[in-house]
């Protein structure tokens, strides 16, 4: 059995809201039980600029800038207090960030931990990857909803018909 210093809390990163919202309990729980703390972004290739079938090597810009995207998010989110926790960033391409979260938290010990996207007025969370991580994850996995003033400002600008470029 390994020590809870080689047990990792696998978290998936995308730079949205509630991404972030679940690495900062991803943290927060790497720091209770004294785990390493993996920050993942999976990026596909359509979103590296690839066509989705091409099997050729991944473009070098789109590994360049997941990784930028990742480094800021984890500096945004921990450059204060990350004295305490120890902090590994993957940026890797996948099929889908499901499938990819799936098959890295996969050791004994591990906790995925994802966001959970808003719930829907039915039914269940609408993020495919959170679904797909508790249906197919051998590991305990952590759904992370997203914050309440984040769901407060979501409701706000659908009343008043906001985009993000402002009124309409």
């Amino acid at each position: 059995m390994e020590g809870p210093s080689q047990q990792r809390v696998v978290v998936g990163v995308s730079g949205s809201l509630n991404s972030l919202v679940a690495l900062q309990r991803a943290g927060a729980e790497a720091r209770l039980s004294g785990r390493r703390l993996l920050a993942v972004l999976v990026w596909t290739r359509t979103e590296a600029g690839s066509p989705p079938r091409n099997p050729g090597p991944v473009p070098q810009t789109a590994r360049s800038a997941a990784t930028r995207l990742l480094t800021a998010v984890l500096n945004d989110v921990f450059a204060a207090t990350v004295g305490d926790l120890h902090v590994d960033g993957l940026a890797i391409s996948g099929r889908s960030a499901g499938e990819t979260l799936v098959r890295i938290a996969q050791r004994e010990g591990d906790l995925l931990v994802v966001g959970a996207g808003r719930r829907r007025r039915r039914g269940p969370w609408r993020s495919p990857v959170a679904r797909y991580c508790l249906a197919h994850a051998s590991c305990p996995v952590l759904t992370v909803p997203p914050s309440p003033l984040q769901l407060d400002l979501e409701a706000m600008t659908r009343r008043r018909g906001l985009r993000a470029g402002g009124p309409r």
